[in-house]
């Protein structure tokens, strides 16, 4: 799929679903059961390979995971590249333009970095850095979609709601596609962030979430799993595990 067939599964009249992915295995499984589009989950993917989230991973773990997804799957890929590996624009756009080189054809990039604890980076900084990134895929002739995460409620902000309509502007200014608003789930707050933006937002699947036809009746465009099904992936494995241990036999996996 190309980049402007992506872009365009953003502005049809029902949401779209992303499947989120973190191996071949999963990309695979996604296409059986006909998704239109996949995403990486950078939690899962860290989880995965025993790390913890927070760009422990390495970009070339990721460029190696990813290109065995590619190669596994022909659905949409886009890739969560966490907060872009780099502080430098520059070298970001790179690692997006190598990814586009892979057969990715989006990308989420987030507006808060961990380093003992994950903090916001100034709204103003991060329009400038995402600006500075889309100037340079421009010169370079690449063409992606950038989804913006914007961590304000997840990090649980005071004034979630504001300081998420300030930094949808100027992300939208910057050249952002769309913006993605984690663990926003009041009805009212998602309906004043669609209102608040001209490009397609996204939310993710979290306890107290509307269901997926009053989201769609309220103007979201894109939903997605984050990590959350490859935990309870995880969760049934151990079940299934502690069966096998407790019935001392493999009964329980038949």
């Amino acid at each position: 799929m190309k980049v402007e067939q992506f872009n365009a599964l953003h502005h049809q009249k029902t949401p779209l679903m992303i499947c989120n992915v973190w191996d071949a295995a999963s990309a695979k499984m996604a296409e059986k059961l006909n998704f239109k589009a996949i995403g990486t989950s950078s939690a899962a993917i860290a989880s995965m390979l025993g790390y913890e989230d927070g760009e422990e991973i390495t970009f070339e773990e990721l460029h190696f995971i990813v290109k065995r997804i590619r190669a596994s799957c022909r659905l949409a890929l886009t890739v969560d590249i966490e907060a872009g590996y780099s502080q430098d624009p520059l070298v970001t756009a790179a690692y997006i333009k190598a990814l586009v080189s892979a057969g990715v054809v989006g990308v989420n990039i987030e507006d808060s970095t961990v380093n003992d604890t994950r903090s916001l980076v100034d709204a103003n900084i991060f329009s400038g850095y995402l600006s500075a990134i889309k100037g340079q895929l421009a010169k370079d002739q690449i063409d992606i979609y950038i989804n913006v995460r914007t961590d304000t409620f997840l990090l649980g902000l005071e004034n979630a709601l504001a300081e998420t309509q300030k930094r949808a502007k100027l992300y939208e200014i910057a050249g952002a596609d769309g913006l993605f608003v984690p663990c926003i789930t009041n009805k009212a707050d998602i309906e004043i962030i669609v209102k608040t933006t001209n490009i397609p937002v996204n939310v993710m699947c979290i306890p107290d979430l509307p269901d997926f036809e009053l989201l769609s009746t309220i103007g979201v465009k894109r939903i997605s799993m984050g990590n959350f099904l490859f935990d309870k992936v995880q969760t049934d494995f151990e079940e299934r595990l502690n069966s096998i241990q407790q019935a001392n036999a493999f009964q329980p996996i038949f």
